[in-house]
């Protein structure tokens, strides 16, 4: 862990922020009290790919039909 002042950290930002990237951890200081942490973003998950799921899902043809009365009572009451 690297501390390193705020003025310090303001002409050198770019190396700084190249060594939160590989993995060191950065502290700012104003005055010598510690008040921030620069440090390397988690990755980003692998890319999502699309239709993975096909032809393994299938939906009911009375997906949207109407809920039955007992159904709807039970969320609502009795109208």
């Amino acid at each position: 862990m690297k501390q390193v002042n705020l003025y310090e950290a303001k002409t050198q930002l770019s190396k700084l922020v190249d060594a939160a990237a590989a993995g060191e951890e950065v502290i700012i200081a104003r005055a010598g009290k510690p008040v921030a942490r620069l440090s390397a973003l988690e990755k980003p998950a692998g890319k999502r790919r699309i239709g993975i799921l096909d032809g393994q899902i299938s939906v009911p043809e009375d997906f949207n039909a109407p809920l039955p009365e007992q159904v709807i009572e039970s969320f609502y009451g009795s109208r």
